[in-house]
């Protein structure tokens, strides 16, 4: 069997070149500083420029400060080198902190201002260099301007997602989006803004007589021989061409190319927890729960006070969850009711639910009764962002009735969510509900980043503590 590589992931060599560059100018930027200030640079000196300028590199890489569209907008490339530096430098004091009383580690200049005044002028150089690129990449942009003439083959949610996504990629120049197809172009008329041009025939002889620039099909994968027929009659021309997976049809969690050997392959339903990402999370949660446990102490004690005083029973209430790869867990909370049901006939509280203490009502109300879960963060049970979880007999009714539920259950719950700042929060009475914030969890699943926690805890404390939803 054949086992060569059929597909790979294609550089422009953008990545490289810059993190070439970002090595060499933090190094540079040290040996011409200390050579203009002191004699020379010591065997310390050019370790921790080393150490610098590695972690400036992998924070760059997590900060995507490397990503090809990055080059395109100069505000992000600077605000990316801020938040990498800031990263950089916070990592560095750590390892200064940790090695500061080893033998040896005071012969070096990096004392006083003179380390911040060095890290400081090799960030400035970072930035020069990407004002420079920059400069000289509208300079070559604009005076080889010219209409990117492209086509597009086939009208399916592919075909929509990129037709917006080429406007946004190639917003600093003029293009032309057509469309081919060789059904109906009814069928274009209220889903694409672009213009239906004809058929395929009409595309291979713009192709051939050079009209075209690049060209997209975005046929429904179920439609080989069309797809195969197109390629064939395009291979006799030179147009660029592309094929776009027409994955937009289907409810994919975190989708990612993931290489076996020689065979690429496309996560369907994937978590970006594996890896690097796992490691960062469970920091993330320790790093908070931990600091949060340390502020709110008082309030702890005040609700378990409360909760003992207003009614009969223990002051924590013990519920189990689906947690982590659908794997039952128990979940702390206040007792907010005057019963603890936790069986399969367990019922959602709803709004002047006879269970619920009128000390229980608000707690329930302002979010209180959950913060023991914090320890379950910290146990390891639990997340400080991520969906909410269900009692397990909901996990059993949902998971029957609304499209990709269990796909919620590949990250850990947490104890505020996407869902729950966008307003689905408290009672879920509806089916549609339901479905609602299974999409936020997915969403959130797809796009979690170490700011779409930041942002969402950020928010939490607006807007996601106190709900009129919570009964």
């Amino acid at each position: 069997m054949n086992t060569k590589q059929a597909l790979k992931i294609a550089e422009d060599g953008y990545a490289p070149l810059f993190k070439t560059m970002d090595f060499l100018l933090i190094n540079l930027s040290l040996v011409i500083i200390i050579n203009t200030v002191f004699a020379d640079e010591t065997a310390i000196d050019v370790a921790e420029a080393f150490f610098v300028a590695v972690f400036f590199l992998l924070f760059g890489e997590y900060c995507h400060l490397y990503r090809v569209h990055i080059r395109r907008r100069l505000d992000s490339s600077i605000v990316r080198i801020i938040a990498t530096a800031s990263l950089t430098l916070i990592a560095m004091e750590v390892v200064k902190y940790n090695i500061g009383g080893l033998a040896g580690s005071q012969i070096s200049h990096f004392r006083g201002g003179f380390y911040y005044f060095w890290f400081t002028c090799a960030m400035l150089s970072t930035i020069l260099i990407r004002v420079i690129a920059f400069s000289i990449y509208r300079q070559c942009f604009t005076k080889y301007k010219k209409v990117k003439r492209i086509a597009i083959v086939g009208l399916s949610p592919a075909a929509i997602v990129l037709e917006k996504q080429l406007q946004i990629f190639y917003r600093r120049q003029d293009i032309e989006i057509e469309l081919y197809d060789d059904r109906n172009e009814e069928r274009f008329r209220y889903m694409i803004k672009s213009r239906y041009a004809g058929n395929v025939d009409l595309l291979i002889e713009k192709a051939q007589s050079n009209q075209i620039d690049e060209v997209y099909i975005a046929l429904p994968m179920v439609a080989k021989e069309r797809i195969i027929h197109c390629l064939t009659r395009l291979s006799d021309t030179t147009v660029d061409t592309f094929m776009v997976p027409d994955l937009y049809s289907y409810n994919l969690s975190a989708s990612q190319f993931k290489a076996v050997g020689n065979v690429q392959a496309l996560s369907i339903f994937g978590t970006p927890f594996d890896g690097i990402g796992g490691i960062i999370k469970r920091i993330e949660d320790i790093v908070l729960a931990s600091l949060i446990l340390l502020f709110i102490t008082p309030v702890l004690v005040a609700v378990a006070i409360g909760v003992k005083l207003s009614s009969k029973g223990p002051i924590l209430f013990k519920q189990y969850r689906y947690g982590l790869g659908g794997k039952q867990i128990k979940v702390w909370k206040f007792r907010s009711m005057n019963v603890m049901e936790n069986g399969e006939d367990f019922k959602q509280a709803t709004q002047s639910d006879p269970r619920v203490t009128k000390f229980g009502a608000f707690i329930r109300r302002t979010s209180l009764d959950e913060l023991p879960q914090f320890f379950n963060v910290l146990q390891g049970s639990m997340s400080i962002v991520g969906p909410r979880p269900h009692a397990v007999a909901h996990n059993e009714q949902y998971r029957k009735i609304v499209s990709n539920y269990m796909v919620r259950h590949k990250i850990k719950p947490g104890i505020t969510g996407w869902a729950q700042i966008n307003g689905y929060r408290g009672e879920t009475e509806t089916v549609d509900k339901m479905s609602k914030r299974v999409e936020y969890d997915i969403a959130y699943l797809q796009g979690w980043s170490l700011w779409l926690d930041i942002k969402i805890v950020f928010l939490t404390i607006f807007k996601g503590f106190v709900s009129e939803k919570a009964y």
